[in-house]
């Protein structure tokens, strides 16, 4: 595993769709997969960087992809993105790691993703984590969170994302306490900023799966933060109620991004579970 700037550099699948998928592929034992969000600049290790390891140390083999868009993966500016093609490169790129069988961990776009796997590959998925995930709203309930309207309007402007910008954008719109956007978060993000284009933002569609969720037969852990400015309230008990085999842990003093403010406890959390169920 090569560094490039900030970033570790790890393995690409040649997927059967042509693209590639970048992915990090560490430890060994059941495989726990790690989906990230989406936002400015994102990829899995600037979401789990503070996760896997712990995993990797409990006995597990991790892997941790940047979707279609995002990271070091292809970047296509001529196609669309609705959900089913980042459920389809993270299939294909599981199918070039060789697996058949794992755990999804996913936050934001990636528990959206998570949940299309469950629904569409129910053999491939053993066991869920979702964190405030993806696809349990319309997109007019998203627009009124003042996180995603942020998101939006640093996207949509035109204007530079400087760090200043991204700094304020993770400090007010997805974290509880601000200190958890240190610098080295934001360089993280601004290095993949160089190299993204905005049209998997702008393409993005994540359908609302809610009269899905009943079909989803796999044990299930979900986190939200009490305090997320980015997927609306509602969301929580739709997740709640929708999935049969769900456990929930809400987390006060929380934004968005459980698995960063809260690391040990979210860890240890997802260790007991992938353990005891």
């Amino acid at each position: 595993m090569g560094m490039i700037g900030l970033l570790p550099e790890g393995n690409y699948a040649n997927c059967a769709n042509g693209y590639k998928i970048h992915y990090l592929d560490e430890g060994e034992g059941e495989v726990v997969v790690f989906l990230h969000g989406s936002g400015p600049g994102a990829s899995g290790y600037s979401n789990f960087k503070g996760n896997y390891p712990a995993l990797v140390e409990a006995g597990y083999r991790c892997i941790i992809p940047d979707h279609i868009g995002y990271g070091f993966s292809d970047k296509p500016d001529d196609v669309d993105h609705p959900l089913s093609f980042f459920v389809e490169c993270i299939k294909q790129t599981l199918d070039c790691a060789g697996v058949d069988q794992c755990t999804l961990v996913g936050n934001s776009l990636g528990g959206a993703v998570a949940l299309g796997l469950a629904l569409d590959y129910p053999e491939l998925v053993e066991k869920m984590v979702l964190m405030a995930p993806g696809g349990l709203s319309d997109l007019p309930e998203y627009q009124a969170m003042p996180g995603m309207q942020k998101v939006f309007k640093v996207f949509g402007s035109g204007e530079p994302v400087t760090p200043e910008v991204m700094k304020d954008l993770f400090a007010t719109g997805l974290m509880f306490d601000p200190a958890h956007a240190t610098d080295e978060l934001v360089a993280e993000r601004m290095q993949v900023m160089q190299i993204m284009n905005g049209h998997v933002m702008a393409t993005m569609q994540v359908p609302n799966l809610v009269d899905q969720l009943h079909k989803i037969a796999c044990p299930c852990l979900g986190f939200w933060g009490m305090d997320e400015q980015m997927m609306p309230e509602s969301g929580l008990m739709k997740m709640v109620k929708g999935i049969p085999h769900l456990r929930t842990i809400l987390v006060n003093e929380c934004g968005h991004w459980v698995m960063v403010e809260h690391e040990g406890m979210f860890n240890r959390a997802c260790i007991d579970f992938l353990e005891h169920g």
